[in-house]
């Protein structure tokens, strides 16, 4: 399929307005799915950890962090030379609000933030005052896929407000808009931008690889409208207003699709310099977002679609996120672990991206030099990395390997319980993927300590270089 716009359909105004009517009216019977699919012929399924309708008398804490909350900041405190503030973060008349103002007395961080090629200061600008502050918000859990929705309007200035996500070695920006923008560039007040980053190493600008820039019917401060993202395995679809405005695929973007692992979301407001500065007369300025709602489908698959995908970190999110994780960070620490690969004389295990996969971007691969002596390799993952019940379950996994493979044994250990599952790979006449699949039988549920190890053995010297891939651990219950 290829990337392509759609076109805006031409709706009366009075019509629009009653079909995207405030969350409020919504929310006493529940929303039973998207703007685009209201009556849920796909199957949704709410996702309350992620979904919030601002109905409270304030912003429910156990799924936002605030930027600037007793003075700590997740990444950075916002684009100089606005700066984040906590007190422009608050829900009110079922909205979440963020706040734009001239603030002189607020005592703004003396460090310049680096980005790209700026160095900027926070709290002014070429030497002179430019007190804005401003505010953000960040979903504390993370998804992997879903659709999600927002309503929204934008603050009539010149400050940024967007919908966006981030993730590992990745990020995407549902929207980035401006209300009022002084200098005329790639963001007007009836754009929407949406974009796609590469965080991968050495994560230096320009990072966007593919999204939309198109003009809207109408000024985005103008009014409300539903913005929706909904993001599967290997494509990606927006709409506006209940109705498809662009979609695009992995196939289409080849190596530049890096939507593979869980996002966390975000509501902010900056200084974007390039499209002018605001004034101290048009501010304070508000983002209002009547609601976000996160839908997802059932998934068979008992692991970590990600992390057993070869595609990125397990994320323990009851450790807590660290405040200075970067999304191209690969360094472990309590809220994000990683693949322990081994190694032997002769033979190499490793990670690795667009080379072969059945699915994503990355796979296991072990690598066996000509000679090299039969050996057993494995790859474990951390302690805590498996939850299953008692009972009958199905294991699979893909296979991929090179003619000149010796042949030998590919087993999936778990650890406790103790449980082996084995699978022979022999020589094959050519390369491509095979499935793998075998089912077991557990006798008692997952300790806290389970975790999942992959063996490869391969019984005779190679006569050659030669290769195995491995893509796709999946576990499911097994049903009558």
């Amino acid at each position: 399929m290829k990337n392509r716009l759609l076109p805006m359909p031409i709706v009366a105004t009075c019509l629009l307005a009653a079909s995207f009517a405030p969350s409020r009216a919504l929310a006493a019977e529940g929303p039973r799915g998207p703007a685009s699919d209201p009556a849920n012929q796909a199957g949704w399924t709410l996702n309350p950890e992620l979904s919030d309708e601002f109905n409270g008398t304030a912003l429910d804490q156990s799924k936002w962090f605030v930027q600037g909350d007793g003075g700590e900041y997740y990444i950075w405190k916002g684009r100089p030379p606005s700066q984040y503030a906590a007190h422009n973060v608050y829900v009110e008349a079922g909205r979440l609000k963020i706040r734009s103002q001239w603030e002189p007395e607020f005592s703004f961080d003396q460090k310049a933030y680096a980005d790209g090629d700026r160095n900027d200061t926070y709290g002014e600008w070429e030497g002179k005052p430019m007190p804005i502050t401003t505010g953000g918000v960040v979903s504390k859990k993370r998804f992997l896929n879903g659709y999600m929705e927002v309503r929204t309007k934008a603050s009539d200035s010149n400050m940024t407000c967007a919908f966006w996500a981030l993730g590992y070695q990745s990020e995407l920006d549902i929207y980035e808009q401006v209300g009022a923008p002084k200098i005329k560039g790639d963001i007007q007040e009836n754009t929407w931008k949406a974009s796609i980053h590469d965080w991968s190493p050495p994560a230096k600008r320009p990072t966007r690889r593919f999204g939309l820039k198109t003009k809207l019917p109408f000024r985005v401060a103008d009014d409300f409208h539903v913005y929706g993202c909904e993001w599967g395995e290997d494509y990606l679809k927006l709409y506006l207003d209940g109705e498809l405005y662009y979609e695009t695929t992995q196939e289409k973007e080849g190596k530049d699709w890096v939507l593979t692992n869980p996002i966390e979301l975000y509501f902010d407001s900056e200084i974007f310099v390039w499209l002018g500065l605001p004034h101290k007369e048009e501010l304070p300025s508000f983002y209002e977002i009547d609601y976000v709602r996160v839908w997802q489908k059932p998934q068979p698959n008992l692991l970590d679609r990600a992390f057993f995908g070869f595609e990125g970190p397990i994320l323990y999110e009851d450790a807590g996120r660290p405040l200075t994780l970067l999304p191209e960070s690969s360094v472990e620490d309590r809220y994000q672990k990683f693949w322990r690969l081994g190694s032997g004389d002769g033979a190499e295990m490793k990670i690795v991206r667009h080379e072969q996969a059945s699915q994503g971007t990355r796979s296991l691969k072990l690598s066996l030099k000509k000679n090299a002596a039969p050996t057993t390799i494995s790859a474990a993952s951390p302690e805590g990395a498996v939850s299953l019940e008692a009972g009958d379950h199905r294991l699979s996994l893909d296979a991929w390997v090179t003619p000149e493979w010796p042949g030998g044994e590919v087993a999936v250990t778990l650890g406790e319980p103790t449980e082996r599952v084995a699978f022979e790979v022999g020589q094959v006449t050519s390369a491509g993927w095979v499935p793998l699949e075998k089912g077991f039988t557990r006798t008692a549920a997952s300790s806290k300590e389970d975790r999942l190890a992959i063996e490869v053995t391969h019984t005779s010297s190679p006569q050659s270089d030669c290769v195995l891939y491995l893509d796709g651990v999946s576990i499911e219950r097994s049903h009558p």
